[in-house]
């Protein structure tokens, strides 16, 4: 392993690895001790996050899966697994394996509904990350179906004027919105959510937050569908 990592090193110069030079430094630490040692694993993590961080991904790749293999071996604790698969998503999402992203995200959300129950904050928020992949893959029907399940639970656990309520529920529109198959009252409802959406985070958050910019694009582009099929 330590040569493994080593090498990953080598194939660049470190000073232009501003970002992940902690991690190395971390790693080059404790590159002698045992793999079983917790300090060796999470200088593993941060020289991951680190290359990560300083858009070397293919590389980050390599170290993420070799942690998770390890970590596997060694049968560390669910949780920690599951934020290891987590970060691994990222990478495989930022290298455009998409496919590979989304099984990986489905795994980590039916890991935390078993580990956490499905009204736990950190189950919704992986729900809501693990919702938006979907629909950006076209996976209508099983982002609504998702979403339909865990929208009230986050209503109710975290509140209507929540980022991650109101991430879910935008996705949800989004999904009605794009889907082409969408009857008209659907579109017309999701035109109506993305307004009341709309209002709760300019109120919650201001004018200039990301939540509201987005919401307001995905707005006009919800109304431009909607007048689009009211016209046929």
């Amino acid at each position: 392993m330590n040569r493994f990592i080593a090498a990953v090193w080598k194939r660049r110069s470190p000073a232009r690895w501003v970002a992940c030079a902690l991690g190395w430094a971390c790693w080059k630490t404790y590159l002698g001790r045992p793999e079983t040692e917790q300090a060796q694993r999470m200088a593993m993590n941060q020289l991951g996050n680190g290359l990560s961080d300083a858009k070397h991904h293919a590389d980050a790749l390599s170290v993420k899966e070799a942690q998770l293999s390890t970590a596997r071996r060694l049968g560390v604790p669910q949780g920690h697994m599951l934020v290891m698969q987590s970060n691994l998503a990222v990478t495989y999402e930022a290298l455009g394996r998409l496919e590979q992203a989304l099984r990986m995200k489905q795994n980590v959300y039916s890991g935390y509904v078993k580990l956490l129950g499905k009204e736990d904050v950190k189950t919704l928020m992986v729900a809501a990350k693990y919702a938006l992949a979907l629909v950006n893959e076209q996976r209508f029907e099983e982002a609504k179906s998702l979403l339909r399940e865990q929208i009230p639970v986050a209503r109710r656990v975290l509140g209507e004027n929540d980022l991650f309520t109101l991430t879910m529920r935008g996705t949800y529109a989004e999904a009605l919105y794009l889907d082409t198959s969408t009857t008209l009252g659907d579109l017309r409802g999701a035109v109506a959510m993305l307004e009341e959406i709309e209002r709760i985070a300019r109120r919650a958050f201001g004018t200039s937050h990301p939540t509201v910019v987005k919401c307001g694009l995905a707005l006009r582009n919800a109304r431009g569908t909607l007048r689009a099929r009211e016209i046929l």
